[in-house]
């Protein structure tokens, strides 16, 4: 059987869940995320590690439990967008709760969103572009499986006018909509290798981490909104928090150093939701080796 002919068969069994109960959706990513923590044991190892670096003093009990919840939490919001993006309007609404400071995201000064890896990630861009009267864009890596990514890409900008930028097409245009009032979804708690990355900490850990928060907020004079999105039984609730107060600055080391730190505070709110099957530490300075 193809690769494209499994990935539309997967496309098609995606979209027949948004017909269920999010209860019953919920018991298959369980089943899935059991079954993943299982089987895939080279990322289940990327999780222990990374859970055993960022919480130390956390006994192997724990991790064992938390790296569990970690898959089942990744499993449940892989399977939720076959209702994010297939299901009716009215249920999408109702499932994708906006809070917060929702001011923060009205009229059209630029905004950069601080939108970190949680499991949450596609719902929070869901709520925001189905809710909010605003055109959001933000940046696409395109995916080597061709029916795949025109899946994802249809998901990702079915509500609104959203606008999906490649990494490939440089920062002038994402600029230059910023300025005009396009927020930005960025999700830049992550290294792209040793050239784009500047070390800073992270749970008390160097960690190379792209310094495109500050980049994009001070060439786009724009502030910082972040969005947390945390899954819940009803579904997901989405966090609009308050514009970070002196931010950007002269000084892009400092200022994601201190991404990171707010980024731990929102991590420790809910460990099991974030994004541990990254190789998070993959990238090194030269000589030193990776802990994977």
């Amino acid at each position: 059987m193809s690769q494209a002919l499994v990935s539309r068969c997967g496309v098609w069994v995606m979209q027949r869940l948004a017909h269920l109960p999010l209860a019953w959706v919920r018991t298959l990513g369980w089943l899935l995320g059991w079954a993943l923590y299982a089987l895939v044991l080279p990322r289940k190892r990327v999780v222990f590690i990374n859970l055993r670096l960022c919480f130390p003093k956390l006994s192997q009990q724990d991790i064992r439990v938390l790296a569990r919840q970690t898959f089942i939490h990744f499993a449940q919001a892989w399977l939720d967008r076959g209702w994010l993006w297939h299901g009716p309007d009215d249920l999408v609404r109702q499932r994708l709760t906006l809070t917060g400071a929702l001011d923060a995201l009205q009229g059209s000064e630029p905004v950069v969103i601080f939108a970190p890896h949680f499991v949450g990630l596609d719902a929070g861009w869901t709520a925001l572009t189905q809710q909010l009267p605003r055109h959001f864009q933000t940046i696409y890596t395109p995916q080597s499986n061709h029916v795949l990514d025109a899946w994802i890409l249809a998901g990702r900008q079915r509500f609104g006018q959203a606008r999906l930028l490649l990494r490939e097409d440089g920062v002038k245009p994402l600029v230059a909509t910023l300025r005009q009032g396009d927020p930005l979804y960025l999700l830049p708690d992550r290294s792209f290798g040793l050239s784009e990355s500047v070390f800073v900490p992270f749970y008390g850990i160097s960690a190379a981490t792209v310094p495109s928060l500050s980049r994009f907020a001070r060439l786009g004079r724009a502030q910082v909104v972040p969005v947390i999105t945390r899954l819940t039984p009803q579904g997901y609730t989405v966090e609009i928090q308050p514009a970070w107060q002196d931010f950007p600055t002269d000084d892009a080391l400092a200022d994601t150093a201190r991404m990171n730190q707010q980024l731990q505070t929102y991590i420790d709110a809910m460990p099991d939701q974030y994004y541990w099957v990254h190789k998070r530490f993959k990238t090194q300075p030269p000589g030193q080796a990776a802990p994977y």
